[in-house]
Order: C-alpha cells, then sequence, then structure tokens
C-alpha cells in the first residue's frame, strides 16, 4: 500500500472515530451544536437517496428537504452503542420520508392557491423547527414562525390531507436502462440499496471477529469456490476439521445476525 493510500486510511479511521464520539457525547448531553454537526456531515446520505428518486414527477429540492428530514429524525434516534454503522441505520428511516412523501403528494380537489402555498411552507417550516427546537413543533411554533394565525395553518393542514389519486400504472421519467418506472415500484417494496449496504455492514463486522484461518475458509469456500478437501491440503489438516470450523463460523454468523435484530 502506497504511502497516499495509507494516509487517506488513516484519515478514514479517524473520522469515524471522531463520528462515534459525537454520536455518544450527543446522546449523554443532547447538545445542538453537536447534532447539527452530525447532520451536516450526513447531508451527503440525504441527497444520494433524494437523486434515486428524482425525475419522477417531483421537485428534487422537494424530495431532498424530505430526505433531510428523515436524516434528523435518524440521528435523533441512532444509538452507538449497538455498534452498527450509521448509514445502515439512517437509510430505512430517510427512504420511508421520501417513499411517504411520493404517497402522499398532490391534491385531490382544487384548493385555493394561497393554501398550497401555507401548505408548502408548513412542510418546509417543520423541518427547521425541529432542528432548532429539537421537538415536533407546535401549531403556535409554526403559526409564529410563519407569521400567520393559528386557523390559517390549521385550515392547511387540514386540506392537505386530501390527495390526488394517482394510477399505479402511471409512468414517470427514469435515469434506468428501462428510462420510465411505475409508480407501483415506489409503494410497499423492501429498497434493495438498504439490503446491501445492511449486508455489507454485517458481514464485515462478523468478518473482523474471525481468526486467520477462519478467514480464509470463508474466503477459499464462498469466494472462490473451493471444495473442504481443496481448503484441508493446503492448510494440512483434515476434511473433518474443515467441515468443524465451517460449521462453526456458520454459527457465528447466526448469532451476529441474531444480535442484529435483538
Amino acid at each position: 500500500m502506497s504511502e497516499q493510500q495509507n494516509k487517506s486510511s488513516n484519515a478514514d479511521k479517524n473520522e469515524k472515530a471522531h463520528i462515534k464520539e459525537l454520536f455518544k457525547k450527543y446522546k449523554e448531553t443532547k447538545n445542538k451544536s453537536i447534532r447539527d454537526e452530525l447532520i451536516n456531515k450526513h447531508l451527503y446520505i440525504a441527497e444520494i437517496l433524494a437523486k434515486k428518486y428524482a425525475n419522477r414527477g417531483m421537485e428534487f429540492d422537494d424530495i431532498f428537504q424530505v430526505a433531510s428530514l428523515g436524516l434528523i429524525y435518524a440521528v435523533d434516534r441512532f444509538d452507538v452503542e449497538k455498534g452498527y454503522e450509521f448509514s445502515s441505520f439512517a437509510t430505512p428511516t430517510i427512504i420511508g420520508e421520501i417513499k411517504k412523501f411520493f404517497r402522499d403528494k398532490g391534491w385531490s380537489i382544487r384548493v385555493p392557491r394561497r393554501i398550497q402555498e401555507l401548505s408548502k411552507k408548513i412542510n418546509n417550516s417543520k423541518l427547521v423547527l425541529s432542528q432548532r427546537l429539537q421537538r415536533t413543533p407546535t401549531i403556535k411554533d409554526i403559526s409564529e414562525y410563519l407569521n400567520c394565525t393559528e386557523e390559517d395553518v390549521l385550515e392547511a393542514m387540514e386540506a392537505s390531507q386530501v390527495y390526488t389519486p394517482h394510477s399505479l400504472d402511471a409512468s414517470y421519467d427514469s435515469e434506468s436502462e428501462d428510462k420510465e418506472l411505475n409508480l407501483a415500484a415506489l409503494i410497499g417494496d423492501d429498497d434493495e440499496y438498504f439490503d446491501k449496504i445492511e449486508n455489507r455492514d454485517y458481514l464485515l463486522k462478523t468478518i473482523e471477529k474471525l481468526e486467520e484461518n477462519e478467514r480464509k475458509i470463508i474466503k477459499d469456500r464462498y469466494i472462490k469456490g473451493k471444495t473442504q478437501v481443496q481448503i484441508a491440503e493446503e492448510l494440512g489438516v483434515s476434511q473433518m476439521t474443515i467441515s468443524r470450523l465451517e460449521k462453526k463460523i456458520i454459527e457465528k454468523f447466526r448469532k451476529q445476525l441474531k444480535k442484529m435484530y435483538d
């Protein structure tokens, strides 16, 4: 490994350690400055996920704001002591907020533009006030922030409960090879991107706890496709020994998986 790569690797490790320490301090103190720093450091996650849902009939800025709100929820709920990467925890929360936004978008009846614009301002103010107040804003908080009456806020919020029904066969432009995506694809499915992040995090953490020979067995068996006999010959042991070790490794993976969902 080159000196440049070593420096980059050390910088990544130091940054991860710093973020972990920030989460510990925030859990203990609920300090707003620490919270803001954690949000800013992870805004890239909200941006990446928001871009995945762009060009589907909604403005990117609106999607990004919703994704940012999901990020804030994730920062507030994350428990660093559980030992998992924040990205694995934040991704499903953010995607859930984005999907809810798509599901709830639109107006089913014609309402005054004033109400529509106020409704959008209310949604934006919830994001700002949640971060500023570190709690869910009240009707009074929102009305004071927007300099309008509480009755206006309630009227807009009530009107926003009426949405436009969309056909699940409706298509939106997409950057994928298919170019178009049905609305049904946005609703009710498990997100493949999150699964990949979660599985990768789970595998890496379990592999780190394995001994050197155990890591070799896993790599040879499930990546290189070698037989137990071939591995046994390389290590100078019996095939039965490799079989026992493989069962032991699989059991470690099971325990780690169980621990992750407890």
